[in-house]
């Protein structure tokens, strides 16, 4: 069922009564299609996010009319999926530039406090080796609990003197660790790296690497492409192939690790805000990693929700093909004999 959205005094004395006021739009006169392409997402999913935020959302305000959790969400999502504060997103629902600043901001924080509910790996036996059989159904790799990657996103320089943001391509950038399963949904997301870090520095000092030295999943791996080392519960492709055997094994590492470049695409198309086709994110690299975390949230709700635009045509920007990086070499003899008996067992 539909909530009334409330209208904004504020907006009427910035906009004047002839305004399209919010007493104007409700989310039960407007059809699917309208909320697709203009909030990016369907009617039952932004009710589902404002029973999931409201309490979030409705905290105290010293305004004497507070903008409604309806409209908070819907400003935010105008924003995740078209990139900018566009007048028209405003005019839309009602709400000045200013109040879409502060929806987006409050909207952001609620997701981030729900980032661990959503974005996790799984924890009982049934549920890892699910996500290991649905790794090997893709190419015959085994053992896979997920595959891990960095992505860029672009953000504005935080002063002039900081350099730890500027990226190999001389752009500021947050360097993101992520880890999706074999449908593209996030395990780990870690946003908040600058984008000087080399990957395989982002990856030596992230949580992800401190929760698998514990052992916590002593029978399985994640897939890493060669800008990490290898590592006993981390498998990377073999730097010269020799055999066939290390061709088929270099092969199924490389069928299975796409899933989360696809996951990267996916996420881009979804979130506009993400993928540099309005500019960079115009926020400091704290904001700007908090937004993009909030954006990883909506993704894993969206494939719970059934919203997988896998299959969709890309449209718009595309992210160019990322640099050349160096090929790592392992010094690890433990990490080499795993993959080496790998290779043994199922490839040879």
């Amino acid at each position: 069922m539909a909530v009334p959205i409330a209208v904004l005094d504020c907006d009427l004395l910035l906009y004047g009564r002839g305004h399209r006021t919010l007493d104007r739009f409700k989310l039960e006169d407007v059809t699917d299609e309208y909320l697709v392409s203009t909030y990016g997402f369907p009617r039952q999913f932004i009710c589902y996010l404002v029973d999931l935020l409201g309490a979030s959302l409705s905290r105290p305000t010293q305004r004497s009319r507070a903008i409604s959790p309806e409209t908070q969400v819907l400003a935010a999502l105008g924003f995740y999926t078209s990139g900018s504060f566009q007048t028209r997103m405003g005019d839309a629902i009602g709400i000045s530039q200013a109040s879409m600043s502060r929806c987006v901001a409050n909207v952001t924080e609620a997701l981030v406090e729900r980032a661990p509910q959503f974005i996790r790996f799984p924890e009982d036996e049934a549920a890892v080796q699910s996500l290991k059989d649905d790794f090997y159904a893709l190419a015959g790799m085994p053992g896979v609990l997920g595959v891990v990657d960095c992505t860029h996103v672009a953000i504005k320089a935080p002063n002039a003197e900081d350099l730890s943001y500027v990226n190999r391509k001389g752009l500021h950038s947050l360097n993101c660790l992520m880890v999706c399963n074999a449908r593209g949904a996030l395990l780990s997301a870690e946003t908040h790296w600058p984008g000087s870090m080399p990957d395989c520095n982002v990856l030596q000092h992230a949580a992800l690497t401190a929760q698998f030295e514990t052992e916590l999943y002593k029978d399985g791996w994640l897939l890493g492409d060669s800008s990490f080392f290898l590592r006993t519960w981390l498998m990377t492709p073999l730097h010269i192939p020799e055999t066939p055997a290390e061709y088929r094994y270099n092969m199924a590492h490389s069928a299975t690790h796409n899933v989360i470049e696809r996951t990267f695409r996916t996420i881009r198309s979804r979130f506009r805000c993400l993928d540099g086709s309005k500019g960079t994110l115009q926020y400091s690299p704290e904001k700007s990693s908090h937004i993009i975390l909030a954006c990883c949230v909506l993704h894993n709700i969206s494939l719970q929700h059934g919203l997988d635009v896998w299959s969709a045509p890309a449209a718009g920007h595309v992210e160019p093909a990322e640099e050349e990086y160096e090929q790592m070499e392992s010094m690890d003899s433990e990490a080499c004999r795993i993959r080496q008996e790998l290779l043994l067992t199922h490839f040879s």
